[in-house]
């Protein structure tokens, strides 16, 4: 076992709990570029145990989280909050070795980490830095959801289901839609008022009868060209779709219903990760247990099974989330 080293600004944390997640799937599929020898993993809770020079806010023992999207910590989005869209980003497990490993070396840490609550545990705050966070960005920083109002998301996985309970804890009404019929159960028992399964059906016009017009937000939470299109089309006129899932270019970019977003004046936004600085509020809803994202977590597996499951993990048939102890 090779223990990293801490960077300038930076710190060396003990992983006690990491997720994994679809993402790493399109960075092992090589859909990212990567540089090999690597170590995927790029959802993590754990304790600092090693300070680097110019850190100010951390100390060894500290229980901490990180977004999957590492700001520099100097630049002018870094300084505004808006770390997730940093020019220089770090990401662990795709510019930098990840948290498949008992030690993660994370950057700028002033900037990037997240002080856990006591009552927070290690797999709950793993849960929150890709899929959940990325959810709670995607509807209440950037389509801004308000009570009452339709949500509808296409992929009921780690982001979906993520995206079915805070948008019901908002005063939602949620339809999901997805293929596997257990995902779609989950869905229901975290607050989806209807689910809607893809067999070939007519995806939009399911929704637009379930919601008598159409939803004023979609979420496309799977990536791929028939998802993000079905989800705009499942708009009403004036809606928001936010595109969360990634898109691989393998075949080309996607094609998008342009023609439905300009005649009914729809909002695409995108929505990637959210920064350390928006964690307060999201923790706040946590510790209230109006949010409890542990919910989503599906099963716990060592080192050793993830790295059988990553390069099949397309084809998982998970419903929720699944979490690695590298201590297991």
């Amino acid at each position: 076992m090779t223990v990293p080293t801490a960077p300038v600004g930076g710190v060396v944390v003990q992983v006690m709990a990491t997720g994994v997640c679809r993402s790493d799937w399109h960075a092992w599929a090589g859909h990212e570029e990567i540089v090999f020898p690597h170590v995927p993993g790029h959802e993590l809770a754990g304790v600092v145990v090693e300070v680097g020079e110019q850190v100010g806010r951390w100390r060894v023992g500290d229980r901490v989280t990180v977004p999957f999207v590492c700001g520099c910590g100097r630049c002018d989005w870094c300084r505004a909050g808006d770390a997730q869209v940093c020019p220089a980003q770090h990401q662990p497990g795709f510019t930098h070795w990840g948290s498949f490993a008992e030690y993660v070396a994370l950057h700028a840490a002033d900037t990037n980490l997240v002080g856990l609550p006591e009552d927070v545990d290690f797999a709950t705050a793993a849960s929150l830095g890709c899929r959940f966070a990325t959810a709670y960005r995607a509807l209440v920083g950037r389509a801004r959801v308000t009570e009452g109002e339709w949500v509808t998301v296409v992929g009921a996985g780690g982001v979906g289901l993520s995206v079915v309970m805070i948008a019901h804890a908002l005063g939602a009404r949620v339809v999901a839609v997805d293929r596997n019929l257990e995902a779609l159960a989950a869905a229901s028992e975290l607050g989806a008022e209807h689910t809607v399964t893809v067999d070939g059906r007519d995806i939009p016009g399911a929704v637009a009868d379930l919601t008598r017009g159409g939803s004023h937000v979609t979420v496309d939470a799977v990536g791929g060209e028939q998802a993000c299109a079905d989800a705009i089309l499942s708009l009403r006129r004036r809606g928001r779709h936010v595109q969360v899932g990634l898109q691989p270019s393998v075949d080309g970019h996607p094609r998008v219903p342009m023609a439905r977003v300009i005649g009914w004046e729809l909002d695409v936004l995108g929505s990637h990760g959210m920064a350390a600085a928006d964690y307060p509020a999201m923790l706040a809803l946590i510790e209230q247990g109006v949010l409890q994202p542990q919910r989503l977590i599906e099963r716990t597996i060592g080192l050793d099974e993830a790295a059988a499951l990553l390069p099949h993990f397309d084809q998982a048939t998970v419903a929720g989330m699944t979490m690695v102890d590298p201590m297991r």
